[in-house]
């Protein structure tokens, strides 16, 4: 997916568990099928994982999601990764890694909710309970800065696609992402977000919300970040419960709009054609808010 992605495998899995955590080293070890884009992930035994950030940048996130998760996780809602040990560079894995306890789960698929009520009502709960953690000393989140920060990367990618055989006019595109820009920003001090709440971030137990994942993300932002799934996930036929429960103004919810709409601009001519699973998404956020 990535020019300057690290290769991994399970023999690697294997060395490094050999050197670092023995007790583990002979489990049986198989790479997940993932539509995620920062790491990869194996099934270590039947109770642990194993995440290998596929980019340098991604080992930075492992070692600040093994730290901030022990605080988070008591004050939210909902099943959150456990990481039981962080495994250290070494001369064949260059980075941190790391090892964390298994969630049984499945990815839900845009258009494919069987109980979006429930799934509306649990991540608006968990938004919910991100914003009002009073925890100090957080860093930013990823998607920390305003909204406007992304316009620059926003307009290229707008525009990259403009030169894709992609079915979306970058004209209108433009003018959805300038509605959302014009919109008033946050106008409270920085609260907790998990900042990626993509289906491929939320696991289901039969057709409910089992648990949120993947909090390399994570840190002080603004709430509008944590409205994406009203664009990538939920029918427009819960979108009033949602966002009643989500308890935003017009304003953040323009924003969470916008937020959603970069995301999926940005991750469409880069993943078309390395990763359906988010390729897929992104057409869906894009065709949502084209379509109001």
């Amino acid at each position: 997916m990535h020019a300057d992605e690290v290769a991994t495998d399970a023999e690697l899995v294997r060395s490094l568990l050999r050197a670092q955590f023995p007790r583990w080293a002979e489990l049986p070890i198989t790479r997940l099928a993932s539509g995620g884009t920062v790491n990869a992930i194996y099934r270590l035994g039947a109770e642990l994982t194993v995440r290998l950030p596929l980019r340098p940048g991604g080992a930075e996130e492992a070692v600040r999601e093994a730290r901030l998760l022990r605080r988070l996780a008591p004050l939210l809602p909902l099943p959150v990764p456990e990481v039981v040990a962080v495994g250290a560079p070494t001369a064949e894995y260059p980075m941190a890694w790391a090892v964390h306890r298994w969630i049984e789960g499945r990815n839900p698929v845009e258009g494919e909710l069987a109980e979006p009520e429930s799934v509306a009502a649990a991540l608006a709960a968990f938004a919910l309970a991100m914003r009002r953690i009073d925890v100090p000393g957080g860093p930013p989140a990823h998607r920390g800065a305003p909204l406007v920060s992304e316009d620059r990367e926003t307009r290229a990618a707008i525009e990259a696609l403009r030169r894709t055989d992609e079915p979306f006019d970058a004209d209108e595109l433009t003018e959805a992402w300038e509605e959302s820009l014009a919109a008033p920003p946050w106008p409270g001090p920085p609260c907790w977000t998990h900042a990626d709440l993509m289906p491929s971030n939320v696991l289901l137990a039969g057709d409910r919300v089992r648990a949120v994942i993947d909090f390399g993300t994570v840190g002080m932002g603004e709430p509008a970040t944590d409205l994406i799934p009203a664009w990538n996930l939920l029918p427009a036929s819960v979108l009033p419960e949602y966002r009643e429960a989500v308890d935003v103004d017009d304003a953040t919810w323009a924003r969470g709009r916008g937020w959603a709409l970069s995301m999926a601009v940005i991750q469409l001519p880069y993943y078309r054609t390395t990763n359906p699973v988010i390729s897929a998404n992104a057409r869906h956020v894009i065709r949502r808010v084209l379509g109001g």
